[in-house]
């Protein structure tokens, strides 16, 4: 058995779709299964249309002797993937990590619905064109994976075929993940995510004028770091909110260790590698009730969920796990538990399931 993993991004990429692929990569390979990997990364330097030409070209190659093509997205490695499984009469499978048409949309301040009103409604042609790419590369895969039931609700919407669509959850290695040892920067909040709208980086900044004596560390790039640095800046907090850019999760999990609290203040999220990361590095999280994280986040028991930008509830939740101790370290003990059931050999064993590999 041989699968191609078609990903956006590979290592030395930084990124959750990027560790996916490499630990799968790993997993899979440790259980006898052959397993090649071809990153759009190793075009995304040249002109578009041109890259995904290549793209396409460099799947047609890599497709020889391989039995599953799996996508690790809808559209810039789903379609072409789906187009050479069906020259090739390969298996087509495709995971599902987000809605590429919104995500589009919200950047480019096209709309700013919800993903869930996004859902309900109609737009211009290039969204429609993108909602359509989506749609033709998941009704024409023979399995769908999403990374979350919240997800997998999402993308019935998309499908004919409402039996092939499969809820498995990302994974992480957690043997990386040394166990924590009780010592912490105190008032020092840790943050993670690309630099986009909805990860509400800047109501996060704002609320650091209610915390003087604490810091706010934010991981990652992406289009809106200039407007969050001037965010700061208007603040008067710039001095006490720091961009950390890209680093790798070795040093994001060091981060994240040795800091207070992890604060997740999303308006969506399908999956978050960095909040069960934090869980099981034994820092208390704080997050967004939406999407994926209750399933993730036992309200109250394995961390504190919030309504998304609500300043009030992230100010007092902060604060709470500041003071009280032990409440804190029942979080801590309860995440690190819940953690577990998110480990890279079970995501292994549930995908080779749906696939009929023992």
């Amino acid at each position: 058995m041989r699968i191609l993993i078609a990903t956006g991004i590979y290592p030395p990429d930084i990124g959750g779709p990027a560790t996916y692929s490499k630990l799968l990569f790993d997993e899979l390979s440790k259980r006898g299964i052959g397993v090649t990997v071809l990153s759009f990364g190793e075009v995304r330097t040249l002109p578009k249309i041109i890259r995904h030409i290549i793209y396409f070209f460099k799947l047609l190659k890599k497709t020889r002797g391989v039995d599953i093509i799996f996508a690790q997205d809808t559209v810039s490695v789903g379609l072409p993937s789906l187009w050479v499984a069906k020259i090739f009469g390969k298996k087509f499978i495709v995971r599902v990590p987000g809605d590429y048409a919104w995500e589009q949309a919200i950047q480019k301040h096209e709309v700013e619905d919800s993903i869930d009103e996004f859902q309900t409604k109609k737009y211009g042609w290039s969204i429609e064109l993108l909602r359509m790419v989506q749609r033709l590369t998941v009704n024409g895969a023979e399995t769908v994976i999403t990374p979350s039931m919240y997800f997998r609700q999402l993308v019935l919407r998309w499908v004919k075929d409402q039996e092939k669509v499969f809820c498995i959850y990302n994974g992480i290695d957690l043997s990386v993940i040394p166990r924590p040892v009780g010592v912490y920067e105190a008032k020092t909040i840790i943050s993670a995510g690309r630099l986009v709208p909805w990860k509400g980086f800047a109501t996060l900044i704002r609320i650091m004028k209610s915390l003087p004596e604490w810091k706010l560390f934010i991981a990652g790039d992406g289009p809106m770091r200039k407007e969050l640095e001037s965010v700061a800046i208007r603040n008067g907090v710039n001095t006490r909110v720091f961009f950390l850019g890209q680093v790798t999760r070795e040093e994001l999990i060091q981060k994240i260790q040795k800091s207070d609290t992890f604060v997740l203040n999303t308006s969506f999220e399908s999956f978050s590698f960095q909040v069960v990361e934090a869980m099981a590095a034994g820092t208390p999280v704080v997050a967004t009730n939406i999407g994926n994280l209750p399933e993730i986040i036992d309200n109250g028991e394995s961390g504190i969920l919030v309504a998304p930008d609500d300043e009030k509830a992230l100010l007092s939740s902060i604060e709470h796990l500041s003071w009280d101790k032990i409440f804190r370290e029942q979080i801590i003990a309860e995440a690190r538990k819940k953690s577990q059931q998110f480990s890279i050999e079970n995501t292994s064993d549930s995908l080779l399931s749906h696939l009929k590999i023992p």
